[in-house]
């Protein structure tokens, strides 16, 4: 009886810590056919679920920043944003600067798409804008002054009735 290959074990097999599994693989399948979309779409929602899983359990850098920017872009459900959020500000005590740097944008990411995120995100860029590496500082303030300009014009559309609640737009 065959196994079957999960996300998981296609990412995490390899020779040394730092092997890249089999990612070409994963990268092949999520790249497919384009006229298959709605496919894909199957595809990107039965993988969510065990990549938000890894996202909690990887301890190798090259794995967490790749999930860090992975991840937020899956279209999580408002939950699964609190979720993934949590996980990622945990990664903001990582050594690396790079895993730092993309749970940064990750966070970013999320706010963008579930605004209740957002307060506590701008929190935490003002914070990193100001310690880390020159490129965590620059990063950090660039992601701020998109949200917070994308903030405010998401304010003034409330105020004038054009915008739709709960639903944060850069």
């Amino acid at each position: 009886m065959p196994t079957r290959t999960t996300i998981r074990s296609m990412l995490t097999e390899g020779r040394n810590r730092i092997s890249s599994g089999r990612t070409a693989e994963v990268v092949a399948l999520v790249r497919a056919n384009p006229k298959r979309a709605r496919q894909l779409l199957e595809l990107q929602r039965s993988w969510k679920a065990p990549l938000i899983g890894l996202l909690a359990e990887a301890t190798e850098n090259k794995l967490r920043w790749c999930l860090a920017a992975t991840i937020p872009r899956l279209a999580p459900t408002p939950s699964e944003c609190r979720r993934v959020a949590e996980i990622l500000e945990s990664y903001l005590e990582d050594r690396s600067s790079i895993v730092k740097t993309c749970a940064l944008q990750g966070l970013a990411d999320l706010a963008r798409q579930d605004s209740s995120l957002l307060p506590e995100v701008v929190d935490l860029l003002r914070i990193h804008s100001r310690s880390g590496t020159p490129a965590m500082r620059a990063r950090g303030r660039m992601l701020l002054k998109q949200l917070e300009s994308a903030r405010a014009k998401s304010f003034a559309e409330f105020i004038s009735g054009e915008s739709q609640p709960g639903k944060f737009r850069p």
